[in-house]
């Protein structure tokens, strides 16, 4: 799967990684992780286009998507 959303532009990050412990005693810390957006495969119709296109978006892209339309967002995007 894509590792970045092309509506939202979400990629992964770095972010810490704190156990309980840590935060009690700022001891011993866990070092950096890796954080991925939630990306989900999804098929959506496009109207306009009278066909369905397959992307990979994050959750916060397919809100995006119903609000402001497939197509208009989808083409913005760089998608169709």
């Amino acid at each position: 799967m894509a590792k970045i959303c092309p509506v939202t532009k979400k990629g992964s990050k770095v972010a810490g990684g704190y156990s309980n412990r840590v935060r009690a005693t700022k001891f011993n810390p866990t070092g950096a992780v890796r954080k991925q957006p939630n990306m989900q495969k999804k098929r959506i119709f496009v109207p306009e286009l009278n066909r369905t296109v397959t992307v990979v978006l994050s959750t916060k892209g397919m809100r995006t998507v119903t609000k402001n339309g497939a197509y208009k967002t989808l083409k913005a995007a760089g998608v169709i």
